[in-house]
């Protein structure tokens, strides 16, 4: 049964419109019931509903509510990812690609699912997903906010707000390759890859709607800087707040240092 979870408080900051729940299960399970039910909308009104998702453990809660959000026929899907790392074995577990297969599309399978292959020439793996990109509207985007603002991996040395480029490679930040640490995906720094390809912030704010699910105490700092500091590519995430239609989750842990409202 889809029901809804209920958030313990709620505000807006410029377009953007937030949402607190009391942990990261009712975060997650809040997130998959509003993006269920915009998916489940849009099938309705047209033959394909093109989505893009982030892959991180702050999306696990989300992911595995949206997977068994009741009655969508995900055949009629086109699935894309965000990003992914450069240099990792194909069969790394690391792999952005390896984590949304295991924790969405092996269970929902959409009709079709495009993923980033970083062991492929990286300019003509850029121009080959962002054609991909371009062949239609992107209908819903899913992502994260990181602990240094990034979204997607927009690090701050990097983020462009009017980027002319859909995807492109880049040099990780160091404290987006120690999230990676921080997360448990890496033993050691050493082991996080110092490159990236990503969707740009122009590609990502594209789609027609945002959600943005962002739990933990982790993300505190980042949280705050994004819904209270300038809208700056020194946090990248602050671009959410020029978006026409987007939803940020957090729970109390990630929502701590910023005052709330009662919804």
């Amino acid at each position: 049964m889809n029901t809804q979870a209920k958030p313990i408080a709620s505000r807006s900051v410029d377009k953007l419109r937030v949402k607190i729940y009391a942990d990261r299960r009712e975060l997650g399970r809040a997130a998959g019931q509003d993006v269920g039910a915009r998916l489940q909308k849009l099938l309705t009104q047209q033959p394909q509903v093109r989505m893009i998702f982030a892959a991180a453990p702050s999306q696990n809660e989300f992911l595995q509510a949206l997977s068994r959000y009741e009655g969508l026929d995900w055949s009629r899907v086109v699935a894309f990812h965000m990003d992914e790392y450069i240099g990792l074995a194909e069969d790394a577990p690391q792999r952005f690609a390896r984590y949304l297969s295991d924790h969405l599309f092996h269970l929902v399978r959409p009709g079709q699912v495009h993923l980033i292959n970083s062991s492929n020439d990286i300019t003509a793996e850029c121009k080959r997903y962002a054609t991909l990109l371009r062949a239609a509207p992107i209908d819903i985007v899913c992502l994260g906010i990181g602990e240094n603002g990034h979204i997607a991996f927009n690090d701050p040395p990097v983020a462009d707000f009017n980027d002319p480029l859909e995807v492109k490679p880049v040099a990780l930040d160091i404290t987006a390759r120690q999230q990676q640490v921080n997360d448990g995906c890496f033993a050691r720094l050493e082991d996080v890859p110092t490159h990236a390809i990503t969707l740009t912030i122009p590609t990502l704010l594209s789609g027609k709607a945002l959600f943005c699910m962002v739990p933990g105490p982790t993300k505190r700092a980042a949280i705050r800087q994004t819904l209270c500091g300038p809208i700056s590519s020194a946090c990248p995430a602050t671009a959410l707040r020029r978006h026409v239609n987007c939803m940020l989750y957090l729970d109390a842990a990630s929502a701590e240092l910023i005052e709330t409202n009662s919804p």
